[in-house]
């Protein structure tokens, strides 16, 4: 009886954790072109409600932002963006992980 109990609550567990995690890429204005830039935009950035992980590429100009649907969504986290003082343009359709 233990082990059912058991097993029915993994089970539970495990559907529960399962996560709608998306990807977000964006470009900046003022665009991002220097370590200062992507420091404020990491910094601030991984404190947004549902953020995952900020990656940010100063070759393309971009930031790729990995976050919880669930938790935030596009909108939000463009407000988030312009909080600190960039305005932020998707650049790739959303990709869902």
């Amino acid at each position: 009886m233990k082990k059912i109990i058991l097993s029915i609550a993994l089970l539970s567990a495990m559907s529960v954790s399962a996560k709608d995690i998306r990807t977000l890429v964006v470009a900046t204005q003022p665009q991002m072109h220097c370590e200062n830039c992507e420091k404020k935009i990491k910094g601030n950035m991984r404190f947004e409600k549902g953020v995952k992980r900020v990656d940010t590429d100063l070759k393309t100009k971009q930031v790729t932002i990995t976050y919880d649907a669930d938790k935030t969504t596009p909108d939000q986290l463009l407000k988030g963006m312009q909080k600190i003082g960039y305005k932020a343009t998707p650049v790739k359709k959303e990709e869902k992980k």
